[in-house]
């Protein structure tokens, strides 16, 4: 009698666990298809979501409506207004077509005034530029100081501190400026030689 009592709670036991055990599994799985189930219905709104502004988006375009968008109704059109479909479809297009066109010729016709305006507007030679900046000022001027003050006043030019500097070398080189040495830095001043010109040609005369 005890062996068989023994064996009989050693089953119950078994069952026991073997119960506990599917029960885990399953409160398990059902929170797992929960979860799967949640992320589906987040999917769901999101595409039904989508799907509608899509929609919106087409109709607003001049598309044609998709058959899921609007559900078919049972008076269906004659085929006479099928035609008329496909030159709405058409139409966008088209207007799109013309859009980048004329887009395209504003830029083109903006393009050719700048072109053109070098040409047609005489503009001062960077000598005369720098040769008249030297003669406005009463103290001496390095190379940067010129290239900051006249790339401020002709901002539609690249001047750069080089080409002025090699610019006022060559001034030097004609005598039309003086260069002076301070230090590591190079200042010019402009001469009044050409100033003296005009007065000896009066009094010749």
């Amino acid at each position: 009698m005890a062996e068989n009592q023994t064996s009989t709670t050693e089953l119950t036991s078994q069952y026991i666990a073997q119960v506990t055990s599917d029960l885990e599994r399953n409160t398990k799985e059902q929170d797992r298809i929960a979860g799967d189930i949640s992320t589906l219905k987040e999917q769901l709104l999101a595409l039904q979501h989508d799907h509608t502004v899509l929609v919106h988006m087409q109709e607003a375009l001049g598309g044609p409506r998709s058959a899921e968008a609007t559900p078919a109704s049972p008076s269906v059109p004659n085929q006479a207004s099928a035609p008329t479909k496909q030159t709405r479809q058409a139409k966008p297009k088209k207007a799109a077509a013309t859009g980048v066109k004329k887009a395209a010729d504003k830029k083109t016709t903006a393009k050719k005034p700048a072109a053109k305006a070098p040409k047609s507007a005489a503009q001062p030679s960077l000598v005369d530029l720098i040769r008249g900046h030297l003669e406005k000022q009463s103290e001496p001027r390095s190379a940067a100081e010129i290239t900051t003050v006249l790339s401020e006043a002709h901002p539609d030019r690249n001047i750069k501190t080089t080409v002025v500097r090699t610019t006022l070398e060559n001034l030097v080189a004609r005598s039309s400026a003086h260069r002076n040495k301070q230090g590591s830095s190079v200042f010019y001043t402009a001469t009044t030689e050409p100033a003296a010109a005009p007065q000896s040609a009066a009094t010749t005369d």
